[in-house]
């Protein structure tokens, strides 16, 4: 899986504006540069996952919402999971898989 280093750098930068954050206290809290957080909310430089750990916990928000823009209890990400969890699988697997979930699709609740 890539990541869209500008989007991700869009979102730290939104979810910062959303909580009345300036970059500078936000770098303060991290102990790095301004620079630093200006490069990655322009997508110029990928973020560390310890960096995108401190982000997420100054900002508030879920490691989800910056890389995907998705939040873990929304229905689409769970789908989404499910997605990606089938992509790698052989055409054995995904059989395996459908006999495993066609029972639980199938069934209406009522015994």
């Amino acid at each position: 899986m890539s990541f869209d280093y500008s989007m991700i750098g869009y979102r730290i930068k939104k979810a910062r504006e959303n909580k009345g954050i300036t970059q500078e206290i936000l770098a303060e809290s991290m102990d790095v540069s301004n620079a630093y957080i200006s490069k990655i909310e322009r997508g110029r430089t990928p973020v560390n996952l310890d960096n995108l750990g401190k982000i997420c916990a100054v900002l508030e928000t879920s490691t989800d919402y910056i890389l995907r823009g998705t939040n873990k209890i929304s229905d689409d990400y769970t789908r989404n999971e499910i997605i990606d969890m089938l992509e790698g699988c052989s055409p054995e697997k995904i059989k395996l898989i459908a006999l495993v979930i066609k029972p639980i699709l199938d069934y209406n609740g009522d015994g």
